[in-house]
């Protein structure tokens, strides 16, 4: 039997659309690599549960994300915790070209496609219904109508990730979209300009992604070393004269933190939880 959640974070509405969710969502994505190495299953598994009875109920996965590991991983957990308290959130549209290759990807909208990569999700993660499926990016050879306006009755509700405004007016207006999945944190904030008025005019829940900016607002460690097999050594805010100004910058965040009693990472979280973004 399932431990009870030994602490309750708020709930929030997501959007308009119904959607409620914990105010503090879990991105799953580390535990089977990509910005490090992956961890053992039983560590995985370990670490999710811990989230859930910690407060959070809100997990974000995707089929890209291994590929399918983490998608199977967050499945075994499920059959661990109560289902319904939970609100499960997928992706699909990326397509790695190479398992072994983080960069080397396509991305697929059409209607065909999104339906058999909704099937193979739903079998991954064993469950009988997605509550948040994204897509992960826009494919531009597809007319975003074609891509949303797939019907699906294992999908709650309906997500877009990385979208320009155009993209996301128009795939609004096939099918409602609940939440928008984008990154903001202190070092991006190119959303506030046209993203947040938009998806506050159309009723759109907006979920930031990366809000301890990559790792990089966890500390000292992340900022003087990167793992050995990291997608982030390629990251421009990582390399030459732009990762020594991001120091400089990490410097000041972690004074500004120390004054306050806060690490780095608390820091970060409280602004962009203090941004109503929700």
């Amino acid at each position: 039997m399932a431990e009870e959640q030994r602490v309750r974070i708020p709930k929030v509405k997501l959007g308009t659309q119904g959607l409620e969710v914990s105010k503090l969502g879990f991105g799953c994505m580390g535990l089977t690599g990509i910005y490090n190495d992956p961890v053992p299953e039983v560590i995985g598994i370990a670490v999710i549960k811990e989230a859930f009875y910690r407060g959070i109920t809100f997990f974000d996965t995707s089929d890209v994300y291994g590929p399918f590991t983490n998608e199977i991983l967050v499945g075994k957990v499920l059959k661990q915790l109560p289902r319904e308290k939970i609100q499960l959130a997928t992706k699909f549209g990326i397509i790695r070209l190479d398992p072994n290759e983080h960069e080397k990807v396509i991305f697929k909208g059409s209607a065909e496609y999104v339906r058999s990569a909704c099937e193979a999700s739903l079998k991954r993660l064993d469950v009988d219904y997605i509550d948040l499926y994204y897509i992960h990016r826009i494919d531009t050879s597809v007319p975003t109508e074609e891509t949303m306006g797939v019907e699906e009755g294992n999908i709650k509700y309906i997500g877009i990730s990385e979208a320009s405004p155009d993209k996301i007016r128009r795939a609004h207006s096939v099918n409602p979209i609940a939440a928008l999945q984008m990154e903001w944190s202190l070092w991006t904030r190119d959303i506030e300009k046209e993203i947040v008025p938009l998806c506050r005019e159309l009723g759109i829940g907006i979920v930031p992604y990366s809000p301890l900016g990559c790792g990089f607002f966890g500390g000292k460690a992340v900022v003087e070393s990167l793992p050995a097999n990291t997608l982030l050594k390629n990251h421009p805010r990582f390399k030459g004269e732009n990762f020594d100004k991001n120091k400089i910058f990490y410097a000041q965040i972690e004074e500004v933190a120390k004054k306050r009693g806060l690490t780095t990472a608390q820091l970060a979280l409280a602004w962009v939880l203090n941004q109503g973004m929700m």
